[in-house]
């Protein structure tokens, strides 16, 4: 059996609101937080802290997220504004 290899190039990647998506999500993640922390002991009497934590845990990568996310979308406006100049990319 040979070895399948694309026909055709590979169309360019979607670029959409990606620091408000990263934002919403980190926020709808501490929401869940909150809202099941009052029933910490529900949760805790059948074995699903986890929940919790999950949620707690999604919010703080969320932060993450957010720096990460601000820093590419600052990196490709600077680099758009270099080329459109028709200056030279530093590394």
């Amino acid at each position: 059996m040979a070895k399948w290899t694309p026909q055709h190039e590979a169309p360019e990647p979607l670029e959409g609101p990606v620091v408000a998506t990263i934002t919403g999500g980190t926020i709808l993640w501490f929401v869940l937080f909150l809202v099941q922390l009052p029933f910490y002991g529900w949760f805790d009497d059948r074995g699903h802290t986890w929940w919790i934590w999950t949620c707690l845990a999604g919010a703080g990568l969320g932060l993450i997220g957010i720096w990460y996310v601000r820093g590419r979308d600052a990196a490709l406006k600077r680099a758009a504004a270099q080329s459109a100049e028709g200056a030279p990319l530093d590394g």
